[in-house]
């Protein structure tokens, strides 16, 4: 059971709490859609006009238990700026930091270890374009050879290389890292992502794929905003994922 913390705070603004309530959200999404691992993983989002500060998943709860008030909230450098009882995962924030220093439109970065992409991510050549998913990322991922488990920061510098001007980088034999200027375009890019790994999955283990041309995948790429359910990228897809998690339990409002 999550300690229930009080999030009533004079310091807190309305904007950090919808920011809250928001992330607090995303993960029981994650845990209702099975991309959980167990008390591992993150994802983490700029705290709205507060500069260098940052909501994080407290260390040791599962993704099915954070609530609003629960979420962490850390500096550039991963120390709390927020009373709680639970700690920062380092690993969790040497890498996202380094992304959240470097690149001023990465508010809401994710990453996480599914079957499906930690096996695109471990084989030679990486997401394919087997599919009507992956081809929204053909050409926009970059890849970040595996030197363990990530809490060095001298490592930093090659993982910024490697992404370039990406918001994708596939971190191989490991999984993907995920980032969006807002928490909704993040989670829409990581479901589609996650959507492209599990069909090449089950593709590849039919036969012989058929990969889609390259100029295929230009118009493909030029024409997938039309597709917009919203005026706000990602937010209707994410609002109607919500929906179905407060199905089932709606406690991370709290």
């Amino acid at each position: 059971m999550a300690t229930k913390i009080d999030p009533s705070n004079d310091r807190m603004t309305d904007e950090e709490w919808k920011a809250r309530q928001d992330l607090a959200a995303c993960y029981r999404v994650f845990a209702m859609m099975g991309w959980d691992e167990s008390i591992y993983n993150h994802i983490t989002l700029k705290v709205p006009g507060e500069e260098g500060a940052f909501l994080i998943n407290p260390f040791s709860l599962h993704f099915s238990e954070v609530t609003a008030s629960s979420l962490i909230k850390i500096d550039i450098d991963g120390n709390k700026l927020s009373d709680s009882p639970y700690p920062v995962n380092k690993a969790g924030f040497v890498q996202h930091s380094m992304f959240h220093r470097h690149l001023h439109d990465a508010h809401c970065i994710i990453h996480t270890h599914t079957t499906e992409t930690m096996a695109v991510c471990s084989v030679e050549g990486g997401l394919q374009p087997t599919n009507f998913y992956a081809c929204n990322f053909i050409g926009r991922i970059g890849y970040h050879t595996f030197e363990g488990v990530t809490v060095r920061e001298e490592e930093g510098q090659r993982l910024l290389e490697n992404l370039g001007s990406h918001r994708i980088l596939m971190l191989r034999n490991h999984g993907p890292v995920v980032m969006g200027p807002t928490l909704p375009i993040a989670f829409v890019q990581y479901w589609a992502l996650q959507r492209a790994c599990e069909i090449q999955l089950a593709t590849m283990s039919m036969g012989k794929p058929i990969l889609v041309p390259d100029e295929v995948i230009a118009v493909h790429q030029r024409d997938i905003f039309q597709t917009q359910a919203s005026a706000e990228p990602g937010r209707a897809d994410f609002d109607a994922m919500v929906r179905r998690a407060d199905k089932i339990d709606s406690s991370w409002r709290e």
